[in-house]
């Protein structure tokens, strides 16, 4: 039987949303669209790519992210893939509200550490929940793309939770980190420190 090797994983977030531009929480929320400057981060990020060479292009179902994934994909000959494994996560009854509301009590993290792992907001899904989702994906992922070049699309958090979760780091664990729209991030699959 030949030997596979895991999928090579390049991650990026979404453009800038109207939603982002508002300060508003989005989670799965689906009615937030790229802003102008969101529709360049785009451009920008598929120029920093450009001479990378992929074998699927993934991404979250939720239309800022598909949007982004569409120009990522542009020129490639690569279909979309669309999955909502990869959606951020969901803030449950605090979507739509301003960010400012949100507390840390369910928001789980405060400037760069997460402090509550566990936190959940209502109706929503604590930051253990969105690793577990992105720790299944990565098992799916290194099941059903063993080899190959992958350019995944998603959210924020969702990108936070899956490099945790490929250098089998808790959250609870981990630093709260800027992840810019549209900025370009690796992680690599076989657990090993992130690149």
């Amino acid at each position: 039987m030949p030997v596979t090797s895991p999928p090579r994983l390049v991650l990026v977030r979404h453009g800038e949303t109207t939603w982002n531009h508002a300060a508003l929480i989005q989670g799965h929320t689906d009615d937030a669209t790229l802003t102008e400057r969101g529709l360049i981060q785009a451009a920008e990020a598929a120029a920093v790519l450009a001479s990378f060479a992929f074998d699927v292009v993934l991404t979250s179902d939720l239309r800022r992210a598909r949007d982004t994934a569409e120009i990522l994909a542009r020129g490639r000959g690569l279909a979309v893939v669309a999955t909502p494994a990869l959606r951020e996560r969901s803030y449950g009854a605090y979507e739509g509200r301003p960010a400012s509301d949100l507390p840390v009590s369910v928001a789980g993290w405060a400037g760069d550490r997460v402090v509550d792992a566990d936190a959940r907001p209502p109706g929503g899904e604590s930051l253990n929940d969105l690793y577990d989702r992105a720790a299944r994906w990565l098992d799916d992922l290194r099941r059903d793309y063993a080899g190959a070049r992958v350019l995944a699309v998603t959210h924020g958090g969702t990108l936070r939770a899956i490099r945790a979760a490929c250098a089998a780091t808790p959250f609870a664990k981990t630093v709260w980190y800027p992840v810019d729209n549209a900025s370009v991030w690796t992680a690599d699959v076989n657990g090993d420190p992130l690149a």
